[in-house]
């Protein structure tokens, strides 16, 4: 049985969100607010960030990369853990649960789970902070992963999970990180109110 993830285990690691291929990625725009999300709170949670970009695609969008310290994780590979210098610095982190977001779903995200699985690492695909070209090909990976034994989250979910309780300073700053994420994006279906009365026989 899965329990709630223990920040002191997580490491966040996010798969090429590159600015010569984020335009061709479905609900890209809210893709990146929900990463920036969760790179924001990992920073105040202090947990390891992981960062690779595929080789000719560019940089980090800047949305993202002004965010970040450490260097990307250049790699050939489209699984991160083909890639030595990736499993060297995840293994440093001496850490077992892996939050996992990024693009393209099916393809570099769904080998390096597939993988971090066979390794024995607990992992979390961010569904609202991972996509592909095509919609069916995310679904498709996820459903692979859950199958496979991955676990599927959203990024607030996830957020929340690692703040643990409220009335901190953690949780105001994580507080901020929500709203402005909530500002960011509308993924809350629009609540159509009926006009007029609901009774049998009412009339418009």
């Amino acid at each position: 049985m899965k329990m709630r993830v223990k920040r002191g285990d997580c490491v966040l690691v996010v798969v090429d969100v590159q600015d010569r291929l984020i335009d061709t990625i479905a609900e890209h725009e809210a893709l990146i607010q929900n990463i920036k999300a969760l790179i924001k709170a990992a920073l105040v949670f202090q947990l390891p960030i992981l960062v690779t970009e595929q080789e000719r695609l560019g940089s980090i969008v800047p949305e993202l990369r002004h965010l970040l310290a450490e260097s990307s994780i250049h790699k050939l590979t489209f699984s991160c853990c083909d890639s030595p210098e990736f499993m060297t610095k995840l293994n440093e982190t001496r850490r077992k649960t892996v939050l996992l977001c990024g693009i393209e779903t099916h393809i570099c995200v769904m080998q390096t789970a597939l993988d971090l699985l066979a390794g024995h690492h607990r992992i979390l695909v961010v569904k609202d902070a991972t996509s592909s070209y095509s919609l069916i090909d995310r679904e498709t990976a996820l459903s692979r992963l859950q199958e496979c034994g991955g676990e599927v989250t959203t990024a607030e979910a996830t957020i929340y999970e690692l703040t643990e309780k409220a009335g901190t300073e953690e949780f105001r700053k994580i507080l901020d990180i929500v709203k402005e994420r909530r500002t960011s994006i509308s993924d809350r279906p629009s609540l159509r109110v009926k006009k007029g009365k609901e009774s049998k026989g009412s009339t418009n």
